[in-house]
């Protein structure tokens, strides 16, 4: 279940997790919370680069991934 390289670094999901008040966290919740953040970031990432292009730019604004992650 796991992915070879993550991009998001564990450490700073883990202490995602334990500012949400996880008293402790185990790798395998760790690993599960970084690869949906992944899938979730890649797909708001792709909608912005297609709201980018569509208004002919090549560069990512901040309102195309605001308007992507609605």
């Amino acid at each position: 279940m796991g992915r070879k390289g993550t991009t998001i670094p564990k450490a700073a999901v883990a202490r995602i997790l334990m500012k949400a008040g996880a008293k402790r966290v185990s790798d395998d919740g760790v690993s599960a919370l970084t690869e949906k953040l992944t899938d979730i970031a890649i797909q708001i990432s792709k909608r912005a680069n297609d709201i980018s292009r569509h208004a002919g730019r090549k560069t990512i604004h901040e309102g195309d991934i605001k308007l992507a992650a609605k």
